[in-house]
């Protein structure tokens, strides 16, 4: 049995073992508000729950469903968004100092949409999806990852405001937090109990196969170099030639770095069946790598093949 209620200068939770603690807790304590939490070792969902608690002491230190001695409200179940509006809601009801993030600027607000919305499903997490900082996020990750889930991320160890005040914008204390079309779908034992539910194929876009993704790719515009590096600072002696000559043409043309996404470098090998870079693609054509164009402008060609001419 736990109970969250310290002052500000006390720890901010308090382990209970006997009824005898117990009442010495409710007299000590008589005038603040106690949240206490009974909970099971066995249970995986206690495990949440005083993590919860834990955030939930930080943010209101002063704070507790007992006041006055009297047990004031009740919620049964691991259930961490109840929880917190409780606690915000009994917390503002006494004369206890407000919580900080109860008074976000509404630029804050505004950022928090946005970067909810930055992406159909984003995860907030401790690190990256390619190096995580928590084993929460490890495992949220590899739940994504085994279900073909396309998602973006970001880091809240990048960002101190945003990992605070997410908590209080999506009335969830803990992370990671995964969001689809900038709704708040949960955290690791909610995507669990999707995932186990076979919900989570229905809630979440799929990241598209890789041939889908290469067709887009070759014709996201109408010439399009797969290079390594990028316009502005080719990584490879063939890729800045091939740059040159392109633009000596004066066409319009798009990059892509093959150094950035592994998925792609080796996929579009198979796809295009040419195994070197840089490829050079016109309405999703392969034209070839630097030997062709080379040969085509000599001959004159190149020019009329960028243009869709010939």
């Amino acid at each position: 049995m736990a109970a969250g209620a310290a002052e500000a200068a006390v720890a901010a939770l308090e382990e209970v073992g006997s009824a005898g603690q117990f009442e010495e807790l409710l007299r000590l304590k008589a005038k603040s508000l106690l949240v206490v939490h009974f909970w099971a070792p066995w249970a995986p969902q206690c495990a949440q729950m005083n993590e919860v608690m834990a955030e939930l002491a930080k943010e209101h230190p002063q704070v507790s469903f007992v006041k006055n001695s009297q047990k004031i409200d009740r919620l049964d179940g691991a259930h961490a968004p109840e929880l917190t509006k409780k606690v915000q809601r009994h917390a503002s009801s006494g004369s206890f100092l407000p919580s900080a993030n109860e008074h976000l600027k509404e630029d804050l607000n505004l950022r928090l949409k946005k970067l909810t919305h930055a992406a159909p499903c984003m995860l907030f997490m401790k690190g990256t999806p390619q190096e995580p900082r928590c084993g929460f996020s490890k495992q949220m990750v590899e739940i994504l990852h085994k279900h073909n889930i396309q998602f973006s991320s970001f880091d809240i160890f990048s960002d101190e405001e945003v990992r605070q005040g997410l908590k209080a914008y999506s009335n969830w204390p803990t992370y990671p937090q995964l969001y689809v079309s900038g709704e708040l779908i949960g955290g690791l034992d909610i995507i669990k109990e999707l995932e186990a539910s076979e919900e989570l194929d229905t809630i979440c876009p799929k990241a598209p196969k890789l041939e889908e993704r290469l067709k887009v790719l070759t014709n996201k515009a109408s010439v399009m170099l797969f290079m390594k590096g990028n316009k502005q600072e080719a990584k490879c002696g063939f890729s800045k030639q091939i740059l040159e000559i392109l633009n000596s043409t004066g066409v319009e043309y798009e990059t892509f770095d093959i150094l950035e996404d592994e998925e792609v470098r080796q996929g579009l090998k198979a796809y295009s069946n040419w195994p070197t870079y840089p490829q050079l693609y016109v309405k999703g054509e392969l034209v070839g790598g630097l030997d062709i164009v080379k040969e085509l402008k000599e001959n004159g060609e190149l020019l009329p093949i960028l243009r869709g001419e010939n």
